[in-house]
Order: structure tokens, then C-alpha cells, then sequence
């Protein structure tokens, strides 16, 4: 489909060292976009396949978005940006997120990096008319049990979406976003790796199976291209059917 052909893009995906990054950023290869992406290792190497990481024919960086100097201080190697992706994303287990410093530690990483980098590529973006996509989770709609900030900045992450999707249309930028609901990458392991915890997940998605990287990257093609060219603001809800109970 011609629409999903991304031939002569430059796509920026923070956060796409692995996961669902991951998953977008080898998508948006695949149409034939020149995809960077942004991880917190020092060198693409230093990420493994079984890890969920598949760094080929990619473009990496280290840049630690939870540091907004370091956002600012990035000097990416191109000019033109057609489509930014922010998918970084942090969480911390056994009630961590009960503390001052891992709440913050998480809302930096989760919702401050992603306006940072906003701002960073607002003139690119602007230029292309491009697509900026954040990724937030269906921890937005409903109370996470033990992690606090998670769900406090992914709701953040949704209302962020919405104004800026209002307020940068006029630039023509078009910002939506995609909240995954239980994906299998490495911050779900404390899930997928226990039967008794994931078998009570997939009881309650109706299409009883993990979502993977590549079905939320669908999803991002979508926004990302002429296909959604009316929609802005929105957050799509990719959960196999999750949140409908």
C-alpha cells in the first residue's frame, strides 16, 4: 500500500533500542524509511537479541532522555525529521515508586523526556509536516497496583497527546499517540514469566494472547501516515481488547 510506503523519511524513534521501540523503528525500516533510534547503552553492540533488541539497519545513539540537558545537548546526524517517536519508557518494581526519588525518577523518564524531546524536533517536524507519536500504556485508564508514577505518567503522557495535538496542528504537525496494553518485552517479564500472573492476564484480553512489538507497530505506521491524516490528538487504545471488561 502506497500510503504505508515511508521511501525518502527520515523516523526518529527514542526509546527504539528494544521493545516496542524496537518493534516501530524495524517497522518504519521495513517501508523503507532511514530510522534512528535512541537507547541508553553506550553502543548499539551492547544490546543483545534475546533481549528483544534487533538493532539492523538502524542508526543508533546514546542520549539519556531522562536528562533534559542531555535532550538538549544531542546533535542528531540529519536535518530533516518526518517522523519522531517517543517510546522511552522506565518502571520500578517492589513498591519503588513509593519513594520520592523513584516516583520521580520515573516521571522524569516517562513524561518530562518526552516534552524535552518535543521541543527538540518541534522545528523539524514542523518543516516536513510531520507525525510526532508517543507511546503511553492503558495504564492511563486504571489504577496500577505498587507503581504510582507509571500509571501517573502515562495518564500524563495522554493528556500531553491531546494539547499538543491541539496546539502544534496549526504548525502542521499531527502528535497522537498508541497505549499498549500488555505487550511481551523485557518490562513485563515480572508478568510473563510467572504462569500463575500471566495466565490471570490472558484470561481477562479478550483475544486471550500477549500483544507483541510488531502489533503495536502497525498501529504507529498508521498514524504516522497519509492514512490518519485527519486524526490529531488521539490516543489509539492497542490492547486486543483489554480494557473493555
Amino acid at each position: 500500500m502506497s500510503e504505508l510506503d515511508f521511501s525518502g523519511r527520515v523516523v526518529l524513534v527514542v526509546g527504539g533500542s528494544s521493545g516496542i521501540g524496537n518493534g516501530i523503528a524495524q517497522a518504519f525500516r521495513a517501508k523503507g524509511a532511514e530510522t534512528h533510534v535512541w537507547g541508553t547503552r553506550a553502543r548499539a553492540e551492547d544490546y543483545r537479541p534475546e533481549e528483544g533488541c534487533d538493532l539492523t539497519g538502524l542508526a543508533y545513539a546514546q542520549v539519556d532522555v531522562g536528562d533534559p540537558d542531555a535532550v538538549e545537548a544531542a546533535k542528531p546526524p540529519f536535518d530533516r525529521l518526518d517522523v519522531l517517536v517517543l517510546s522511552q519508557g522506565t518502571v520500578i518494581y517492589k513498591r519503588g515508586e513509593f519513594k520520592m526519588d523513584g516516583f520521580q525518577k520515573v516521571v522524569d523518564v516517562n513524561l518530562n523526556s518526552l516534552m524535552a524531546c518535543a521541543i527538540k524536533f518541534h522545528d523539524m517536524l514542523a518543516a516536513a509536516k510531520g507525525s510526532l507519536i508517543t507511546v503511553s500504556s492503558t495504564s492511563a485508564y486504571h489504577a496500577t497496583r505498587g507503581n504510582p508514577a507509571y500509571a501517573a505518567s502515562k495518564a500524563g503522557v495522554v493528556g500531553l497527546t491531546r494539547t499538543l495535538g491541539q496546539a502544534w496542528a496549526e504548525d502542521g504537525v499531527r502528535v497522537n499517540g498508541i497505549a499498549p496494553g500488555l505487550v511481551d518485552t523485557k518490562l513485563t517479564k515480572v508478568t510473563t514469566e510467572h504462569p500463575d500472573r500471566l495466565a490471570a492476564s490472558l484470561a481477562s484480553i479478550p483475544l486471550r494472547r500477549l500483544g507483541q512489538p510488531g502489533d503495536m507497530a502497525g498501529a504507529a505506521l498508521f498514524l504516522a501516515s497519509p492514512l490518519a491524516a485527519y486524526v490529531v490528538g488521539q490516543t489509539l487504545i492497542v490492547d486486543g481488547g483489554l480494557t473493555l471488561r
